[in-house]
């Protein structure tokens, strides 16, 4: 190998490695960090994928070990005659035949075990439903009675089985701590199980492209003590404070009934839009992708689509201090 040649690999490979470690790189890692589970759902999907990972780790050590002595020892050199081409080596075909096969089946013992285990629909679990729209998540929890959106609350230590829904196109539930991924699907009901060892917050997406705004689709999961939780829901139960007369004439002009609920005020009770009951109690909004704050909702409310691609939600053209009325209510 010429000295050209050693600097061009050396330079090919610092390229790579420089390559992976900007890659991998995130501002808050164990946000989302599939590897780090945090309920015994994602627990026994990562202990499957650690039994699968190091499996073929150890295969790909043999092979390509076995690949890179061959290409050193029985390299061309100059006087040396091509090999004479001999039939294959039964024993060998039959031994890196069967051995594959077998090491297969004893993966795949393990891998059904927990698909059936993960599947199966856990006694005395929380039933919610969530249905994934461009882009916005909705949560309903049909044993207490509401409807909420982008953020779920779960008591810690319990099973929640999610029924999931698309509204719209195909979007895919995705909570990297505590469970996999599951596909929602037009016209199809699918189900996931989630649990949480102990209280927290977890960080969701849709991991499955769905349109301009498939980043800014986001959710967030609270894990509560049973206490907290069930002050939680019965604060959500409330009916919402009827907006002022002068805030209410602005939001039916504008129309804001025809595609948002507001349990308790009348004429709102539309469903393209999430659900405003009780809107102020949640962290963030527009799919989990702003905080909710004042500065972040005069700026949605000024232009929605302008701060979120692909946002449904019109421009309403609202004056100042109408914006400044809507925020004041919300």
């Amino acid at each position: 190998m010429t000295a050209r040649s050693r600097r061009t690999l050396a330079a090919t490979a610092f390229l790579a490695l420089v390559t992976l470690l900007l890659t991998a790189c995130a501002r808050h890692p164990l946000q989302q960090d599939s590897l780090s589970p945090a309920g015994p759902i994602a627990r026994s999907e990562d202990t499957l994928f650690w039994w699968v990972f190091w499996i073929a780790v150890v295969v790909f050590v043999l092979v390509e070990g076995l690949l890179v002595v061959a290409v050193v020892r029985f390299r061309h050199r100059p006087g040396r005659p091509i090999p004479t081409q001999i039939h294959g080596n039964k024993r060998l075909e039959l031994a890196w035949t069967i051995a594959p096969a077998l090491l297969l089946a004893g993966i795949s013992i393990p891998t059904i075990e927990t698909i059936f285990s993960v599947a199966r629909k856990p006694a005395n679990a929380l039933q919610i439903t969530v249905t994934g729209h461009q882009w916005w998540w909705q949560v309903q929890y049909p044993t207490y009675g509401f409807t909420t959106a982008n953020e779920i609350h779960i008591p810690a230590g319990k099973p929640v089985y999610v029924t999931l829904k698309a509204y719209d196109v195909i979007h895919s539930f995705w909570i990297p701590r505590l469970a996999g991924t599951q596909d929602l699907e037009p016209g199809r009901v699918n189900h996931i199980t989630i649990e949480a060892d102990a209280p927290g917050r977890f960080f969701g997406q849709c991991k499955e492209y769905c349109g301009i705004s498939h980043a800014n689709m986001r959710f967030r999961v609270f894990a509560q003590t049973q206490g907290d939780f069930m002050t939680w829901v019965r604060d959500q139960q409330q009916r919402a404070q009827p907006p002022p007369p002068a805030t209410l004439a602005i939001m039916q002009a504008k129309g804001c009934g025809g595609c948002h609920t507001i349990n308790g005020v009348q004429g709102f009770v539309g469903v393209l839009g999430p659900n405003l009951t009780h809107f102020g109690s949640r962290t963030t909004f527009a799919g989990g992708t702003f905080l909710n704050n004042t500065v972040n909702l005069r700026h949605w409310l000024d232009d929605p689509p302008g701060v979120k691609l692909g946002a449904y939600m019109p421009n309403l053209h609202l004056t100042p201090q109408q914006i400044d009325a809507l925020i004041a209510y919300l």
